[in-house]
């Protein structure tokens, strides 16, 4: 099985019951090209439906210019809940609206100069 992100495929390499880790091309036993896939089921209640929770998690060693090490890992840590019952539309708007933060200039300079504020 594989994924793919970016044009970059992905194979599968690790399998947990609610867990699947893959590994991209640039993988080796020092540099990490990992993506992890997890979910969490709901947890249902006598009032509420309860929420489904989802992860993905990348990670990739980057080259560093400047530091004190040569190399180092970078983590992007996706979170998502969604409740019991949502309406599919309505967790495409959110998911769409999500990416385009992400891929945005706003959100590329929060991540690069480590300000919340501009």
């Amino acid at each position: 099985m594989s994924l793919t992100v970016n044009a970059k495929t992905y194979t599968a390499d690790s399998f947990q019951q609610n867990a699947v880790g893959y590994i991209g091309a640039a993988k080796t036993v020092s540099v990490k090209d990992d993506i992890v896939l997890k979910r969490t089921a709901p947890k249902v209640t006598d009032v509420f439906s309860g929420v489904g929770r989802t992860t993905a998690k990348a990670t990739r060693t980057l080259t560093l210019t400047g530091a004190k090490t040569l190399a180092s890992d970078a983590i992007v840590e996706i979170n998502v809940s969604v409740p019991v019952g949502y309406a599919g539309a309505d967790v495409d708007a959110l998911l769409n609206d999500t990416g385009s933060f992400l891929s945005s200039a706003s959100f590329k300079t929060h991540v690069k100069a480590q300000q919340v504020a501009f």
